[in-house]
């Protein structure tokens, strides 16, 4: 295998592998974003549910109230016409200060009423926000969980057709050279071969030394970036789309 043809290959080698590694990435980080909606959705549930339960609590204590205030303005009624029947005057002051009393149990709760069905409204529009975006939530996720199948389907199927083709394509690389070559992938980041251009590593952008940068023109051997170690070609030599 030429010279030409190894750097050929191993840039190819790269791609298949860099395409695996995304792959796998994808397979790991999709089903996360699933599982995260999930308990989003389970915290609003929740959420939802301890609203509904003051709801509950806020209305019964709101019919309770309204009850109470309807029997005491019939009280007050029943007094106030008791006030026109009595026949002395200590009859008469008894009857008041029943009336003031009434009536100032009668503000209070007029009060206490309002102030609880203003909670109610409040408690009412955040139970209305949150079942909009409960039901938000499952339309997504369940959108989510499909679109996961499809994803998790389809990257398979081609992490199949690319380890197939890595098999096919390191069998025909020289075995010390494909050793170089993923000594290095197991101790860097991609890319692990680079071209050098106007005698810059484009791996690490570090110039290198003239007498490799000259060694490396002449094409015979496949050199490494005395800096970041990665395997590097001249640019000049031969295009590679």
């Amino acid at each position: 295998m030429s010279y030409i043809t190894q750097i050929e290959s191993l840039i190819v080698l790269q791609d298949i592998d860099n395409e695996i590694d995304q792959l796998k990435k994808t397979l790991k980080e999709t089903p996360k974003e699933v599982e995260s909606l999930k308990n989003r959705l389970e915290v609003q549930k929740n959420q939802k549910k301890e609203v509904e339960e003051k709801l509950n609590l806020l209305k019964e204590q709101n019919e309770k109230l309204t009850k109470e205030l309807e029997e005491d303005i019939n009280k007050l009624k029943k007094s106030k016409n008791k006030l026109m029947m009595v026949e002395n005057s200590k009859e008469y002051h008894a009857v008041v200060r029943e009336i003031d009393i009434l009536e100032k149990n009668t503000r209070l709760k007029e009060e206490e009423k309002l102030t609880l069905e203003e909670e109610l409204e409040t408690q009412q529009r955040l139970y209305d926000a949150i079942e909009e975006e409960v039901t938000r939530l499952i339309d997504e996720l369940t959108e989510k969980e499909s679109s996961l199948s499809r994803t998790i389907e389809r990257c398979e199927k081609r992490l199949e057709e690319l380890k197939n083709k890595r098999v096919e394509f390191t069998a025909q690389i020289p075995e010390p050279i494909l050793k170089r070559y993923e000594f290095i992938r197991s101790r860097l980041h991609s890319p692990v071969i680079v071209p050098v251009e106007n005698s810059v590593c484009c791996g690490c952008h570090i110039s290198i030394p003239p007498q490799v940068f000259n060694e490396l023109q002449k094409g015979t051997q496949i050199l490494s970036c005395p800096n970041c170690q990665r395997l590097i070609y001249w640019k000049e030599q031969f295009r590679v789309d």
